[in-house]
């Protein structure tokens, strides 16, 4: 029961705080995160795509 509520607490905790979490790696890394989810699931995607067509 613990194994399916703790990763359902740490997603809550991140939505919740995602435009803080967002603001401070702006700060430190210049760079939106919401650039690099996008790269990364359009990526993950195409990868998934290549492999059912192949």
């Amino acid at each position: 029961m613990i194994k399916f509520i703790v990763p359902a607490v740490v997603i809550f905790l991140i939505v919740l705080f995602w435009e803080k979490i967002n603001d401070i790696i702006y700060k430190k890394f210049n760079i939106r995160i919401n650039y690099i989810i996008l790269i990364l699931s359009i990526l993950i995607l195409g990868a998934i795509f290549a492999l059912l067509y192949f």
